[in-house]
């Protein structure tokens, strides 16, 4: 299986996929001054492209216990699976760290992605099964806290 790479999203699809999904951040508020890159990962989930995004870690992270939607990229970053949603492949882009121009974040994004490579296996069955629980219609912590899955999948069928 190919490597796990590191990706950035259209804003246009993260505007319309804002609306249906509340854990979703949009990547400039109204009063902010610069856009929130989204960078994360793809994998493949019930046969289609799923973005997890990347977060900054965060002081609360390190009083933190991983949990199957919840993955710690040491103390560069964290990827919250109950964030990911699905996309389309016109709109993820690969992320190319030799056009990163500020030398100190192309460290953190490398240093992230040698991890991300390192527990790759990990994220995708985690991603799998946080997939299956949200979907099985359970209710726990977990699936209250997951994107709706299918519902973002019709979503991001009818995206344009």
């Amino acid at each position: 299986m190919e490597n796990i790479k590191l990706y950035t999203v259209s804003e246009k699809y993260i505007e319309y996929l804002s609306s249906y999904a509340p854990h979703l951040f949009r990547n400039k508020a109204a009063n902010q001054t610069h856009h929130r890159a989204y960078i994360g990962i793809v994998l493949q989930v019930n046969g289609l492209d799923y973005f997890a995004p990347l977060s900054s870690f965060k002081e609360k992270h390190k009083r933190m216990q991983e949990t199957l939607d919840f993955i710690k990229i040491k103390r560069y970053a964290v990827i919250n699976l109950n964030n990911m949603f699905p996309i389309q492949s016109k709109d993820y882009t690969y992320l190319n760290f030799s056009k990163e121009r500020d030398s100190k974040y192309k460290s953190l994004l490398l240093a992230e992605y040698r991890y991300i490579k390192s527990i790759q296996e990990k994220i995708r069955k985690n991603a799998s099964l946080v997939y299956k629980l949200k979907i099985s219609g359970e209710t726990s912590s977990l699936t209250k806290r997951c994107n709706d899955f299918l519902l973002l999948e019709e979503k991001c069928r009818k995206y344009k």
